[in-house]
């Protein structure tokens, strides 16, 4: 596994951005693909984004798509999840995961971001 801890979140306007980074520890990180997932208060967790090991052509849920944007940077072991234009609903912890090439899930989890979005 990787160790993985996020960073960046915090209370914002709506309409209004925020950075958040994933510090990976551990000298398989580019043997990784990379996501970003969410949990608002009473809902279950969903995905968010994801990136390749490669870095190329990312994948965005619907809801997100065009306001988020996914990056990573292998040589610093860190992936950032850039976030424009803020809504209300983007309310919630932000987690990074990370999977290891091969494996069917997602097995190394960070300890969440939390990020409120005010009216």
């Amino acid at each position: 596994q990787v160790q993985l801890v996020e960073s960046g979140g915090g209370l914002v306007q709506a309409g209004g951005s925020l950075r958040l980074s994933c510090a990976a520890s551990g000298r398989s990180f580019s043997s990784y693909h990379l996501a970003w997932f969410r949990q608002a208060p009473g809902k279950e967790r969903e995905f968010v984004t994801a990136t390749s090991w490669s870095g190329g052509i990312p994948y965005y849920s619907d809801s997100v798509k065009g306001r988020f944007t996914i990056s990573r940077d292998n040589a610093k072991n860190t992936v950032c999840l850039q976030m424009n234009s803020l809504k209300p609903d983007d309310t919630g912890v932000y987690y990074c995961a990370a999977q290891l090439i091969g494996e069917p899930d997602f097995r190394s989890w960070g300890q969440g971001t939390q990020v409120t979005v005010s009216s």
